[in-house]
């Protein structure tokens, strides 16, 4: 019972605190400018490779973003450092770079970050903002690379997921170490067990789900 009132907590917290988190983006203007350049970069890399964003695509980018947004508020665990435990936010993004490619799956995986940022801004710094945010999700896109190899793509994309986030760890928040602990090993310890258990929650569902058929019985190529 305690899970599903924590459930409504997070869509009630969400709603109320949607105008202050506006707030907090906008006021650090660095930080948009910062996401501004990453989306460009994202979308000459679209272009570059020619993709064709058909009504179709646009639509499964869009439901997988729901997804995510909505599997990543229905979280099982929240430590108290911060940081969650969800029921596989990541899978909708990586189904999408299992689907359509890197390309589509950067793009996506970009997009989540940005709603993860409305979501629960914590800004201390531009480079802080792309490494906790944007680029984590970007790095689900990986899995694209990997399509016949659902456990390598799905284990290299977090991995990569993981490493974003403890650089984030060592270079902004390792004062907040206890004494005689490394940034590095504060940073490890923090984030290791979150995304340590995510993508163990994320490969038992890759495991389960009937990945093959949904890649290639769903698919539709990208590119024209």
């Amino acid at each position: 019972m305690k899970i599903f009132n924590d459930w409504a907590k997070q869509f009630s917290k969400l709603y109320q605190n949607l105008p202050e988190n506006v707030h907090t983006i906008i006021s650090n203007p660095l930080s948009i400018a910062t996401l501004i350049g990453c989306i460009i970069l994202l979308i000459v890399l679209v272009k570059t490779k020619k993709i064709k964003f058909t009504p179709q695509l646009i639509a499964r980018i869009g439901i997988a973003l729901a997804l995510a947004t909505i599997l990543k508020m229905l979280r099982i665990y929240h430590f108290p450092q911060g940081g969650s435990i969800t029921f596989g936010s990541m899978i909708p993004i990586l189904l999408i770079a299992f689907m359509y490619g890197p390309q589509v799956g950067f793009l996506t995986g970009f997009l989540y970050g940005i709603i993860t940022l409305f979501m629960d801004p914590f800004i201390l710094h531009p480079v802080q903002v792309l490494f906790d945010y944007p680029l984590p999700f970007i790095c689900l896109g990986i899995a694209g690379f990997f399509p016949k190899q659902k456990y390598l793509g799905v284990s290299l994309s977090i991995f990569a997921r993981f490493i974003c986030h403890f650089i984030s760890g060592i270079a902004f928040f390792g004062s907040y170490a206890p004494e005689g602990v490394s940034p590095a090993m504060y940073s490890l310890a923090i984030n290791g067990p979150i995304i340590g258990i995510e993508g163990i929650i994320c490969l038992v569902i890759v495991s389960v789900l009937p990945i093959n058929r949904i890649i290639y019985s769903t698919y539709i190529p990208a590119k024209s």
